[in-house]
């Protein structure tokens, strides 16, 4: 099972906020180890698809990347989304005996792997990813030359990722209420990243009224 750091003011204990963090930022690290122990990582995007039983994420490597060989060996895998993140100045505190940090959002998973090999089963699965990030080019994907789509199916090795244990962190200074204010409008004249935790913000209602 997978762990992190996880004081109780940052938990949202609920499961769809975590699949709306998979969703909205999909480009994760898969970790697992290597043939003599070494954490090895890949960074890829994957797609959340829910279950009846357990959440599945859906990816793919080159087939020259041994990641999949150790997945095979060794199934047992650890994959983290990071959200948006932003530092933060100590000016948002009304007082000055104050230190800076850095907010986040993030998710890691524990992972089952399973191989998908078979030229058919690695179609749909691109398709899926396609659908993600650009639908528009699914059509153009089957209408390649079958035997060059056959030749590119081969140069990849698909997976399933089944979650086993879960774990989401919002960190955005929830236990200091004073600096919720000035931090939030800070973070709305900001970068993409702080504009994003301003609407989180926003929406767990820090720095003024809940929006949900």
């Amino acid at each position: 099972m997978v762990t992190m750091y996880l004081p109780p003011q940052f938990n949202p204990k609920d499961l769809a906020t975590a699949s709306e963090l998979m969703r909205g930022w999909p480009f994760a690290s898969l970790i697992s180890n290597d043939e003599g122990g070494v954490p090895f990582v890949t960074h890829l995007p994957l797609h959340l698809q829910e279950q009846a039983d357990q959440p599945v994420l859906l990816g793919h490597v080159a087939k020259p990347n041994p990641h999949w060989r150790y997945l095979q060996a060794r199934p047992q895998a650890v994959v983290t989304f990071l959200g948006p993140h932003a530092y933060m100045s100590p000016s948002v505190y009304p007082d000055l005996t104050r230190v800076p940090t850095w907010n986040y959002l993030a998710v890691h998973c524990t992972v089952t792997a399973t191989l998908v090999e078979e030229p058919e089963a690695k179609d749909r699965l691109l398709k899926t990813l396609i659908g993600d990030h650009e639908p528009a080019y699914a059509a153009q994907w089957h209408g390649l030359d079958e035997s060059f789509r056959l030749k590119m199916l081969a140069g990849i090795v698909g997976f399933e990722l089944r979650i086993t244990d879960l774990q989401c962190k919002l960190k955005l200074n929830q236990h200091r209420p004073e600096s919720h204010v000035a931090m939030r409008a800070a973070y709305g004249a900001g970068s993409e990243h702080e504009q994003a935790l301003a609407e989180w913000m926003s929406r767990l209602g820090l720095g003024g009224s809940e929006n949900k």
